[in-house]
């Protein structure tokens, strides 16, 4: 399930589902509100037209992809060429399976990389939205992309804690740590 976070200009209004922070975006009724995914950090646009039902009503179901949801299967197209259909064919269970224990492989590989990079990235779109114009901003980007986060928070100390704190648990992937 997604993570969103809701600000109303340095402070943080919301965290949780599309739900709370579209609902909180509306009660702040303000220009400087914004909402992010905390996933991707990216900005995220809320239709906030009607009532806080309407809204609640709007955003209020779980987010369902399409597949089998029982487990979670979401069916994807993936172009290959004909030398690896043939290869994926022969492999025990069929192409799904053996693309699945490819990727499992894959991710296991990757230590982790992957998702720093994520994290990282997404950070950077929050602070660049919320403090892209806070003294030394540049700086702490850098150290931010350099994975000095002892830096960063040097750099970061005398900005809204709201700001540094969001960008933390999203680098330590710690959506928890964030109550509204």
């Amino acid at each position: 399930m997604s993570w969103f976070v809701a600000f109303d200009g340095a402070r943080r209004i919301a965290s949780g589902d599309r739900r709370e922070a579209a609902l909180a975006l509306k009660r702040a009724g303000s220009a400087r509100a914004l909402a992010f995914d905390m996933e991707s950090g990216a900005q995220v646009d809320f239709d906030l037209h009607g009532a806080e039902a309407d809204i609640a009503e709007r955003y209020g179901e779980p987010e369902r992809g399409r597949g089998r949801p029982k487990l979670g299967v979401t069916a994807r197209e993936v172009t290959l060429l004909p030398r690896h259909w043939d290869w994926l064919a022969r492999q025990r269970g069929g192409a799904s399976a053996a693309l699945r224990r490819l990727v499992d492989a894959a991710r296991a590989a990757d230590e982790g990389a992957t998702e720093t990079a994520s994290a990282r990235e997404a950070a950077y779109r929050v602070l660049s939205a919320l403090a892209g114009d806070r003294p030394r901003f540049e700086e702490a980007a850098r150290a931010l992309f350099a994975g000095d986060l002892a830096g960063l928070r040097v750099l970061t100390a005398d900005w809204p804690a709201d700001i540094v704190e969001v960008a933390f648990a999203r680098l330590d992937g710690n959506k928890g740590a964030l109550s509204a």
